[in-house]
């Protein structure tokens, strides 16, 4: 009798477990045909970087042309600037940018008072939820040689005015800073919750120990902070290969002093919306800028441990 009612009891637990799993794959269902109609579908058309793409003719009807698109990329003129333009971006605006999270979650952090803390957080935060297009008009503003906020600062230091969307030196610091400006607060939320998380038991046991912030920091903070540092440097990496958007407001087509400005992604939005029949260059573009993507996805997986790590025995 007591076989019988633990027999039925699993079978009604696994009954349970079932109608549970078949609950959370309808919820993420709705999600997975999105994934797949709008994101993986369209990915047929990487096949155009391998075609001489004729929109009259089709995908399917243009004529196939191998790594001929691919080969006057890498031959192009344009190829060394745009690479060297894309480097030195995503590199500035690494060193500059990166460690700037860190530091204002650790400033917040350190704050008692509730209050004031809340409010320092959405003062903060304001600048990621201004629009591009606004960023773009305060930076042509500010910059101004004649009428610039920073220029009036400056000539009361018996400075001369500076052209910053003029030259080409000046416009990468205004182009980069203007960027880490606007992301900064936003990108300390996830260093924030990862603090939040802290044992505070831990960090209490280190300062009867006599250790300082900084001690604390290295020996409390950053073990766990590590996970989301890797995370957060990936999208700023992601971030500063597809800087593009703020260029093209300002300049039009993205004719920034000395191309400056000009980017892959730029390269990529000239050739694809700009010029006529050169969608399947645009796409050898996009194919080189995806690999370079996935170089780097492939790294943060393997610095994070997803994949590489042994298996226990």
């Amino acid at each position: 009798m007591t076989n019988r009612m633990d027999s039925a009891a699993a079978l009604t637990t696994r009954r349970r477990k079932s109608q549970l799993h078949w609950q959370l794959l309808l919820m993420v269902l709705p999600a997975l045909i999105y994934l797949l109609i709008f994101h993986y579908k369209p990915m047929y058309g990487v096949v155009i970087a391998f075609k001489s793409y004729k929109f009259k003719l089709g995908i399917l009807g243009s004529p196939w042309c191998g790594l001929e698109n691919f080969q006057r990329l890498f031959s192009s003129y344009w190829f060394p600037i745009i690479l060297k333009n894309t480097l030195t971006i995503s590199i500035l605006s690494l060193v500059m940018g990166f460690p700037m999270p860190i530091l204002l979650a650790l400033m917040v952090n350190e704050i008692e008072h509730e209050k004031i803390k809340r409010t320092f957080q959405t003062i903060s935060y304001a600048p990621h939820f201004i629009s591009t297009i606004v960023v773009c008009g305060m930076v042509i503003l500010f910059t101004n040689p004649n009428s610039g906020i920073i220029n009036k600062a400056l000539g009361l230091f018996g400075l001369e005015p500076v052209a910053f969307m003029q030259s080409a030196p000046a416009f990468k610091w205004v182009y980069v800073l203007s960027g880490i400006w606007q992301s900064t607060g936003w990108s300390s939320i996830i260093y924030f919750a990862a603090l939040s998380g802290v044992d505070k038991s831990l960090l209490e046991a280190a300062e009867i120990d006599g250790a300082g912030a900084v001690q604390k920091f290295l020996h409390v903070g950053w073990p766990l902070l590590k996970p989301t540092t890797i995370y957060v440097l990936t999208i700023s990496i992601y971030a500063g290969l597809s800087m593009f958007t703020e260029s093209l407001m300002v300049f039009g087509t993205n004719n920034s002093p000395k191309n400056y400005g000009l980017t892959i992604v730029g390269y990529l939005y000239r050739y694809g919306f700009e010029k006529v029949d050169k969608f399947g260059f645009a796409s050898a573009v996009g194919l080189v800028l995806l690999a370079g993507a996935m170089i780097i996805t492939v790294a943060q997986l393997y610095l994070t441990g997803t994949i590489g790590r042994r298996k226990e025995a």
